[in-house]
């Protein structure tokens, strides 16, 4: 069972959050441990996994970046671990990046801190145009796996750029 199954939920890059949340409360009422102390121990172990797993699941559709992540990895598309090729023009710029953002936080500059982290957002802005579409509109069995590759390269490409911004930190 998946997670989208588990929430009763189709399989989406979109997930409804009042709804999940409605299903989250209803699921997390119907599992909870404290609902099984007098039940057999091994019914209180199977209630503890399935109230583990309605937590775990509610936290990743919560998170856009992990729901893409997951409905690729579902799909056969992405593996753990995976070692994926960004375009090299792509890796160009983004060194350029990371070695202005080094250069700047070498120089204690903050007006230049602030300009790469606005050309990180504007980098954001534009590798997600060509998906919005899909990931706002994406219904299982309808979209093409050519679609669901380029949501993958937006994946990697917004990781990429995701570990440029906790260099700040």
């Amino acid at each position: 069972m998946n997670y989208f199954e588990l929430f009763g939920m189709p399989v989406t890059l979109n997930p409804d959050k009042a709804l999940l949340k409605k299903n989250f409360y209803e699921l997390s009422r119907q599992f909870h441990p404290d609902f099984f102390v007098a039940a057999t121990p091994e019914r209180q172990a199977e209630a503890l996994d399935k109230s583990s797993q309605v937590n775990k699941g509610y936290k990743l559709l919560q998170n856009p970046d992990e729901v893409i992540k997951y409905v690729l990895q579902l799909k056969g598309l992405l593996q753990e671990e995976e070692r994926y090729e960004l375009p090299k023009e792509f890796l160009m710029e983004m060194l350029e990046l990371n070695e202005q953002l080094m250069e700047a936080k070498m120089d204690g500059d903050e007006n230049a801190i602030a300009k790469v982290k606005s050309a990180i957002a504007n980098f954001e802005t534009e590798i997600y145009e060509p998906v919005k579409q899909i990931v706002e509109s994406y219904q299982d069995g309808v979209v093409s796996e050519k679609a669901l590759l380029q949501v993958k390269d937006y994946y990697y490409r917004k990781k990429y750029l995701q570990r440029i911004l906790a260099g700040l930190n």
